[in-house]
């Protein structure tokens, strides 16, 4: 009865996704020594004693070389312990003993040839099977599947991608693993997970966080990001926000049981860290909806801070896990999660999600769509709707019969981010970096970055950003500078023309403009200082997204964005009294161009004055071209020259 049990915990155990009839229960052997080492074996292996049974198996097959069920058993052990070559040989040598014995052996052999990457092979040994053996139409389908799968492979071998991975270095990759990268969208901060031992028990190690700072050339030495984010315990799978502020990473403890104060929900919950200057807060659970009793874990978000995705992995069922996202408000109060599309999500499992900046590009690793083994790479793009669409192979050698996850690409799209234990590293998996070729390449996302301060007492401050689709009038990126360094980074997604304001209460708004539409590179980013200035008398502002067409001073609706943020900030400073400016360039008609400028002016008025602003508040002005703030002899010059302006001429 020993055959009929190691068949049953195999097939239950390794091959969970085919089921078959049990063989008929006769040993191949007359050896009575050659069964009881057999039999010896397959108590060694239920009890995962691989070792053991490996040395009863070969001492049972040195007794009799033709014992099939030995060699099966020495195949299983093999495959549980991943020497897949090893297995090969033995499924290979019980069916040349007797190909009628287990027909199944013919689907072992192909699973571990599958395993390495013997495309053509493990077709011939599927197709082998389906011949000689009873197979029900559900396990058709799936050794089908199988089949498709080989085909995959061989098109895929024959059509290879560029790819060349380079090693980030010693001062990013280690003797231990390093994986999980996350970076800023400047390109300039890498964020990482490294498994790192003990010093007080070499036989346990835990993750935490490591960082690096980018110089000109090429990343500087690492460094433990420390307390209070990392701890004694595991910090793992971190998405950085790509301005830089916040961090959200999992952590697997259960109601503050390390005494370092975070409180799970059970299984895996995600926690949230912000910076402050070089520092970062005491991380937060993120609560429920986000957090339950299930495995969260793999978050990734999007350029705007406002959409987390993620992985959710199921209690009892280890064969499923999906890809979720969830929405905040401007509260920080995130919706229910709910799940990716089909097209997205498989009857598998789904890992290491990455959404890029441009928020119109998915990366994912999965199981569970055709691939070349294991996990591939896929991504996928939103369509029409707004949907995700159907995914895309990566390709290979991207893509290998191995697992591949953690993908992660920069906002220029042109460079990709993954972990890897080939050959030729510094320790287990190291970071490796490459070239994105074109295919698979995402929008192009561009920044602007820099120092907001105030302009009188030079004092780092901390702000609101609004980024603001131009023609839609859609919030893109809500953000805020670092409360001590003043630093900050949006992101821009090209193709789009976009205003951005800067606030602070006791503040003038800071008005800026982004053409970006037909711009395909992060190349040449915007770098600019901010400076903000205090609500007095006499000070102005320059309002850069109010348009007008050429000769005209009808108020395009592009401006009603900025229009709005001027009521509002009427409204917040009741007392507040304003004039409103015109000004034009020197082309054309002095009198004409001080008419124009007057008309315009007063069209802003109008609109203040509709949306319930006193008049009494109000005064409008055209000064032409007399009050130039830039040359009129370049077409940028004359471009600046043509402005709206608000000043302040009352508290």
């Amino acid at each position: 009865m020993k055959i009929k049990h190691y068949i049953i915990c195999f097939l239950l155990i390794l091959f969970s996704t085919i089921s078959f009839a049990q063989p008929k229960i006769k040993y191949t052997t007359k050896s009575k020594d050659a069964i009881k080492k057999y039999e010896t074996a397959t108590k060694y292996f239920d009890a995962r004693q691989n070792s053991d049974a490996e040395r009863e198996l070969h001492a049972a097959i040195k007794l009799d070389e033709k014992f099939v069920e030995a060699h099966m058993l020495l195949g299983d052990v093999y495959t549980d312990s991943h020497f897949f070559d090893q297995a090969i040989n033995e499924y290979k040598r019980a069916i040349e003993i007797n190909q009628y014995f287990f027909p199944k052996n013919y689907f072992l052999l192909a699973k571990n040839e599958l395993f390495i990457g013997l495309y053509q092979d493990a077709k011939g040994h599927f197709e082998e099977y389906l011949k000689i053996d009873d197979v029900d139409v559900a396990n058709q389908f799936r050794v089908n599947k199988f089949i498709k799968q080989c085909d995959f492979g061989i098109y895929q071998l024959a059509h290879s991608i560029p790819f060349e991975p380079k090693n980030l270095g010693p001062n990013i990759n280690s003797k231990y693993s390093e994986y999980f990268p996350a970076v800023t969208a400047d390109d300039s901060i890498l964020l990482f997970t490294r498994n790192v031992f003990d010093s007080l028990n070499p036989k346990r190690s835990q993750e935490d966080f490591y960082m690096s700072y980018r110089d000109t050339v090429a990343w500087k030495k690492s460094f433990n990001i420390g307390p209070p984010v990392n701890t004694e315990m595991n910090e793992g799978a971190p998405a950085y926000s790509p301005d830089g502020q916040f961090i959200i990473f999992t952590a697997c403890e259960k109601y503050g049981e390390y005494g370092n104060g975070r409180t799970g929900y059970g299984s895996c919950d995600f926690f949230i860290t912000y910076r402050t200057g070089n520092t970062w807060t005491v991380p937060e659970n993120m609560g429920v909806p986000i957090n339950t009793n299930a495995w969260e874990t793999q978050p990734s978000v999007s350029s705007d801070g406002k959409t987390l995705y993620f992985i959710r992995k199921y209690k009892g069922n280890q064969e499923q896990s999906d890809i979720w996202t969830s929405t905040r408000d401007d509260n920080w109060k995130w919706s229910v999660p709910v799940k990716l599309n089909n097209k997205v999500n498989s009857d598998m499992r789904e890992e290491s999600v990455f959404i890029h900046p441009d928020n119109q590009t998915l990366y994912f690793s999965s199981e569970g769509h055709l691939g070349m083994g294991g996990f591939d790479i896929f991504m996928s793009r939103r369509d029409s709707s707004g949907d995700w669409g159907e995914p895309i192979n990566l390709g290979y050698p991207i893509n290998t019969c191995g697992n591949e996850n953690s993908i992660l690409l920069n906002a220029n799209g042109d460079l990709a981010y993954f972990a890897s234990d080939r050959k030729g590293g510094y320790g287990r998996l190291d970071l490796y970096s490459f070239e994105v070729y074109e295919k698979i390449r995402p929008i192009a996302v561009n920044y602007f970055k820099g120092i907001i301060f105030d302009e009188q007492t030079k004092v780092k401050l901390e702000a609101r950003f609004d980024l603001t689709d131009l023609k839609t009038g859609k919030l893109i990126v809500q953000s805020f500078s670092d409360p001590v360094t003043g630093s900050f980074l949006i992101c821009l997604p090209t193709e789009n023309d976009y205003a951005l304001n800067a606030f602070k209460d006791g503040y003038l708004f800071y008005s800026e403009n982004f053409s970006l539409s037909g711009v395909h590179s992060a190349k040449e980013p915007f770098l600019k200082n901010i400076a903000l200035k205090p609500i007095k008398e006499g000070e102005i502002g320059i309002l850069k997204n109010i348009f007008f067409d050429t000769d005209k001073y009808e108020l395009k609706p592009e401006s009603k964005t900025e229009l709005d943020k001027l009521v509002n900030l009427l409204i917040k400073n009741p007392s507040l009294k304003i004039e409103i400016g015109g000004h034009t360039d020197n082309v054309g008609d002095e009198k004409y161009n001080l008419t124009l400028s007057q008309n315009r002016a007063k069209s802003v008025c109008d609109y203040l004055i509709q949306n319930k602003i006193a008049k009494e508040r109000l005064k409008y002005v055209g000064y032409g071209e007399s009050k130039p703030i830039e040359t009129n002899e370049t077409e940028l010059g004359r471009a600046n020259n043509r402005r709206t302006e608000f000043k302040v001429i009352g508290k």
